[in-house]
């Protein structure tokens, strides 16, 4: 099996970037899945976008982002529902401008209060993630799509 790693002239220094991406992402997902909307909204760069399919048009900035992920937190726990974000058959691509794309399924299991764990969502994650001023990963650009919808 070989991995492909085109635009990677280190395998080892590719390595260290994959690790930091699954890094980043367990802990991008833990912040939302806990309902620490600012944080994780923080994750995105200042004019970072987010293009789910459940929104009429993209999420543009650190403030709509925070906004929207604490409407959906608190609709959750008036559901009495806990959802968790699984992100998997992570893809990485480095880009000769520094950026990161990155294509994964994405997996978002709602367990209902006193109920049994579901699977809600099926969906695949676009990224185009970039380095902020400090050398964190940052969502620069998220597009999601379901596989339930064309």
């Amino acid at each position: 099996m070989t991995v492909q790693t085109e635009n990677v002239p280190d395998r080892t220094a590719f390595a260290r970037v994959y690790a930091e991406v699954q890094q980043f992402y367990a802990w991008h997902m833990h912040l939302l899945d806990s309902g620490a909307a600012r944080e994780w909204a923080d994750t995105f760069t200042p004019d970072g976008v987010f293009a789910p399919p459940s929104a009429p048009r993209p999420i543009v900035g650190r403030d709509a982002l925070a906004a929207g992920a604490e409407q959906a937190h608190a609709e959750l726990r008036r559901k009495g529902e806990q959802h968790r974000h699984l992100l998997l058959s992570v893809n990485v691509r480095p880009q000769d401008d520094g950026s990161l794309t990155v294509r994964s399924y994405a997996q978002i299991v709602a367990t209902p209060r006193d109920g049994e764990p579901r699977l809600h969502l099926m969906c695949v994650t676009h990224d185009v993630l970039v380095r902020g001023a400090d050398g964190q990963l940052l969502v620069r650009h998220r597009r999601v799509t379901r596989d339930d919808r064309a």
